[in-house]
């Protein structure tokens, strides 16, 4: 057997992963045991390979790790009575997850997905994650940047030369320094028809409703849906395909996020545990939310998600495999006006830097109350999601770090 050339037809593959080494050296000593044997049998220790190989193609190139159950038990405790005393007090219903150092610490659920049918939520119960869809919005621009097929200096008016407000850069539109309108104002008084207006059309409506902005674009911070419509508007024109689809093929897919997704009210199917936002009346019925004329724009709002593959989308961004540490870098510092004022900003995520420096959002649309929070300094993250309109975020946020930090000395 020609050891040499195995070994020229592995190397392509020998950095990819460990097991695809130990693979390489298995079908390696294989050769010298066969080598007495006829060329048949040489072909066939050569195929072994191929299919194991491919195979491993298909794994997520993000591991998602625990740490062993020893080890978070009093921890797992500790949160487990968090998690039933905010069900009972304050109608949480939703999921957690918290991971240290990139390993998951926690994981867990409580309450009811469906309420009419009492079914629990579970580990792949899908919710909306309202505001936090921002911080892809933002991914997929820094991306395209890289790119080279958009600038951050690019105004919107490159793009849709009928946009009414003018010297609008991209930069001003992520770090919500473009002083527009609030579009949700404008589809509730505007918008004539009884379908809810996609971005294409509420573009088109934004042209012809004289609406006027807040402010000239880059001096003030005003938080801002409208600027993140906007983006996602852009990502479509420039690509020529949907938002969903660009956000699927360069980032669901990569990270193997299968059960994450961009949603459009009228527009997409509703999938298999995608959940529905829901209010409490009079004390203990639960009344499932209506979807609004606002439901089917996406960008500010509208991805799906599994609070795991939230945590494989963090720690992708974090890890390098979708965008550069330059891109990350404009992503997580504090934006700053014209006059030089700074603001606790960066591009679709807040920045908290009292303390410990914290890069964070929170969301809360038709229900679904969200929360992303990452300590830098000590590598923690903290994930919140809930679908019962639960308006404690923060305080909860809160807790959570602090019995971590107690309780799990890793």
């Amino acid at each position: 057997m020609n050891v040499n050339l195995l070994l020229n037809s592995l190397k392509p593959h020998l950095k990819k992963n460990i097991k695809e080494i130990a693979i390489a050296i298995i079908v390696i000593l294989s050769g010298f045991f066969l080598s007495s044997k006829s060329e048949a049998s040489k072909n066939d220790a050569v195929v072994i390979t191929t299919p194991i190989i491919a195979s491993s193609k298909e794994e997520s190139p993000i591991l998602i790790e625990r740490y062993p159950e020893k080890a978070t038990k009093e921890v797992s405790h500790k949160l487990d009575s968090l998690l039933k005393r905010i069900n009972k007090r304050h109608d949480f219903h939703g999921a957690i997850l918290v991971a240290k150092n990139g390993k998951i610490v926690y994981n867990n659920q409580i309450g009811y997905a469906d309420f009419k049918k009492k079914v629990p939520l579970n580990e792949v119960s899908v919710f909306q994650l309202a505001s936090v869809s921002k911080q892809f919005t933002a991914a997929a621009i820094m991306l395209l940047n890289e790119r080279n097929q958009i600038r951050l200096t690019d105004k919107v008016n490159t793009y849709f030369p009928g946009f009414p407000y003018e010297h609008v850069t991209i930069k001003n539109l992520l770090n919500h320094t473009a002083g527009l309108p609030k579009y949700f104002w404008i589809a509730e008084h505007k918008w004539q028809q009884e379908k809810a207006p996609s971005n294409s059309e509420m573009m088109e409506l934004l042209e012809s409703s004289n609406v006027q902005r807040y402010f000239k674009p880059g001096y003030n911070f005003d938080y801002s849906n409208t600027g993140y419509f906007v983006l996602a508007s852009i990502v479509e024109k420039v690509t020529g395909t949907s938002f969903g689809a660009f956000l699927k093929s360069n980032f669901f897919e990569p990270l193997q996020m299968k059960n994450t997704y961009v949603y459009s009210f009228e527009n997409d199917s509703i999938r298999k545990n995608q959940l529905d936002g829901y209010r409490l009346y009079r004390g203990w019925r639960h009344l499932k939310i209506n979807n609004t004329i606002n439901d089917a724009i996406v960008g500010d709002k509208n991805v799906y998600a599994t609070i795991e593959d939230l945590f494989k989308w963090t720690l992708g961004l974090n890890n390098g495999i979708l965008l550069s540490k330059e891109s990350l870098g404009l992503m997580y510092s504090k934006g700053e006006t014209v006059s030089g004022r700074e603001f606790p900003y960066g591009f679709g995520f807040r920045i908290n830097t009292k303390g410990q420096k914290s890069i964070y959002h929170y969301g809360k649309w038709n229900g679904f109350s969200t929360g992303l929070t990452q300590y830098l300094e000590d590598d923690l993250v903290v994930i919140v999601l809930e679908h019962t309109s639960y308006n404690a975020m923060k305080s909860l946020n809160k807790k959570i770090k602090k019995i971590v930090t107690e309780n799990f000395g890793v």
